[in-house]
């Protein structure tokens, strides 16, 4: 019988899997925390698609609904320092 490569013989199933996690968090010098999420379709266990999706946190936003080790780096990274670091350069460029 002949099989076309990618495909499975007839009756056989394939198994498709959808994955996501955060593989990359940053972050930036006035506290903003960056975040990617990648997402995988693997069949088989051979990646089919990866796309990605970016988020960005400021210092002191609310984290409901966000990832917990985006969460665990935030609470590390906002210090009150840098809080009122951050909330002082909003209010100066709004006066600019």
């Amino acid at each position: 019988m002949d099989v076309l490569v990618g495909h499975k013989p007839k009756g056989e199933i394939m198994s498709l899997t959808k994955t996501t996690n955060i593989d990359q968090i940053t972050v930036t010098e006035n506290g903003t925390v960056l975040y990617r999420e990648a997402t995988r379709i693997m069949e088989d266990g051979i990646e089919l698609t990866k796309s990605y999706h970016r988020n960005s946190l400021t210092p002191a936003q609310d984290l409901t609904g966000i990832p917990a080790n985006v969460v665990a780096i935030c609470n590390v990274a906002w210090t009150a320092e840098v809080i009122a670091a951050y909330q002082a350069q909003m209010a100066a460029s709004k006066l600019s």
